[in-house]
């Protein structure tokens, strides 16, 4: 007895990803763990010190969390209104917060305890930045101004009130103290150098600025607004040095990781994008299951936090890699299993019945109607296209196609019509449903508009998107010939200067020559 021979889906399968160094790595994250807030996640941040806690900042509160038992060791409450942007000092020790009351809070974060409180914005302070190698905090804040605050005394050292809207972003440079960045909703990023009282360099992203970034040099910053990333080089004078557009919704948030040789974007598309500095090219990518706010990474990329927007913390920790003790005790643990069954007889097999799927049992009992109709359900057409497409080649093959076809309700008709032109466009499923499409042409051709308003419409849109790809293709075998025409002309030229140099006498022949006439 024969096995009934299945259907090879497999040919249409997609093309693997392509395993880089980069894939390797950030694959090594775990699932995420979620932690539910009580509301959107306004800001992450983690501890630059070990073992690198990070704040969450959400509604009324300031959790800071331990990565590796993913559990809430402090919470900081001290907020009558909603808290943002908390932020580590670069020893660990201190934490600052703004909110909605207008007024930034300095907590520490061994005690709790509120150390300092600073006054004089007049509007909400969404994000804070305490400034490097000096006792200083800037403060950007709703009512369109930056502020440099002392710790030691509480005092506001400097005011810069130059932006239109509300400032929501903020940046301080490590290698140079003295330089602070901030972006507004009024597209402008701000460059202050604090031993002046006003803006160095002013520069448009032309969208409402969400994040900005220092690289490791100093001398470049990104902005991010929009649905780009900008890149800045603050030495040539704000020169725009290029664009990073590799989302499709609002970018919320810029970290570096790596040791500052990797990227990461954050976006309402729900994607997280790595890229390498060096080359601004995407090297990997993180999806979430909602709109991302805010994103955190440790010093040692062993722990990646996005805060979502339905208050969702997802924490993906890099597993543990097996150390050489342990894979040697499950080497041994295997030998002993194969020597303690090394006496036995035979081992016999467990059979093994391979279930058949639906449409291959529709198939063997020439049931076509049934075989079709099991393939077009909403589950199988849009997860497993490559199964629809087998079906309908194997009917073409087996000369059933039209015959079905002529006897199909209407509801299978309008379910065809729609797959035909939701994949017809692809490159793997092209060729065989323009076959197809030539056969439903020449069952309905007569018919076609005679049948249901549904129906002809749907099959209106697929002409649409026919007469689209076929203007698409024209354009493309344009450009095609203007190229060849461009590289044919560039060889030709190649190919007359080689000959020039070939009949022209180097300056040492030309030197014999007169040589030997003389």
């Amino acid at each position: 007895m024969t096995t009934f021979k299945k259907l090879n889906t497999k040919i249409y399968q997609k093309t693997g990803v392509v395993t880089t160094p980069d894939y390797i790595y950030w694959k090594k994250l775990g699932d995420p763990v979620l932690v539910k807030e009580f509301g959107p996640i306004d800001y992450i941040d983690f501890s630059p010190v070990e073992p690198f806690h990070f704040a969450v900042t959400c509604s009324v509160r300031v959790q800071v969390y331990n990565p590796i038992t993913k559990l809430v060791v402090k919470n900081i409450s001290r907020f009558r209104e909603n808290a943002h942007g908390a932020v580590f000092r670069p020893d660990g020790k201190l934490l600052c917060a703004g909110g909605d009351e207008g007024v930034l809070k300095l907590f520490d974060v061994s005690t709790k305890s509120m150390l300092r409180l600073f006054k004089g914005h007049t509007h909400a302070i969404h994000r804070t930045q305490f400034v490097y190698n000096k006792p200083q905090i800037a403060s950007f804040s709703d009512d369109k101004s930056v502020k440099i605050w002392d710790i030691s005394t509480e005092n506001n050292i400097l005011t810069y009130s130059e932006h239109s809207d509300y400032v929501r972003a903020g940046a301080v440079n490590e290698n140079v103290p003295d330089i602070i960045l901030s972006g507004g909703y009024d597209n402008i990023v701000k460059m202050y150098d604090t031993r002046t009282d006003k803006a160095v360099l002013t520069v448009n992203h032309e969208s409402p600025i969400e994040s900005l970034l220092f690289l490791p040099s100093g001398g470049l910053f990104l902005s991010a607004g929009g649905t780009s990333v900008k890149i800045w080089d603050a030495l040539a004078g704000g020169k725009l040095l290029g664009t990073i557009s590799q989302h499709h919704k609002t970018i919320t948030c810029l970290r570096l990781a790596s040791d500052n040789k990797r990227l990461l974007s954050g976006s309402l598309d729900r994607h997280v994008k790595i890229y390498d500095i060096s080359t601004f090219k995407v090297v990997h990518t993180l999806d979430y299951p909602n709109a991302i706010l805010s994103l955190g990474i440790s010093k040692d990329d062993q722990t990646v936090v996005a805060g979502l927007v339905d208050g969702l913390v997802c924490i993906n920790r890099r597993k543990e890699e097996a150390t050489k003790e342990d894979e040697e005790s499950n080497k041994l643990s295997k030998v002993r299993v194969k020597t303690q069954y090394s006496n036995a007889d035979m081992i016999i097999p467990d059979p093994k019945l391979e279930k058949q799927s639906k449409h291959d049992v529709y198939l063997r009992r020439f049931q076509y109607s049934k075989a079709l109709e099991s393939v077009l359900i909403t589950y199988v057409a849009n997860k497993h296209p490559e199964v629809t497409v087998s079906v309908l080649q194997e009917l073409i093959r087996r000369k059933a196609f039209s015959r079905v076809l002529q006897s199909a309700e209407t509801k299978t008709i309008m379910q065809l019509l729609k797959f035909f032109t939701r994949y017809i466009t692809d490159y793997r499923f092209t060729r065989a449903l323009i076959f197809a499409v030539n056969i439903f042409v020449d069952v309905f051709q007569e018919s076609i508009y005679t049948m249901p308003f549904e129906v002809t419409k749907l099959f209106s849109n697929l002409t649409q998107v026919l007469n689209e790809e076929i203007k698409l293709v024209d354009e493309l075998s344009r450009l095609q010939g203007a190229m060849e025409m461009i590289l044919a002309a560039s060889d030709k030229s190649e190919t007359f200067t080689s000959d020039i140099r070939n009949l022209t006498p180097s300056v040492d022949a030309q030197k014999s020559i007169v040589f030997d006439v003389s």
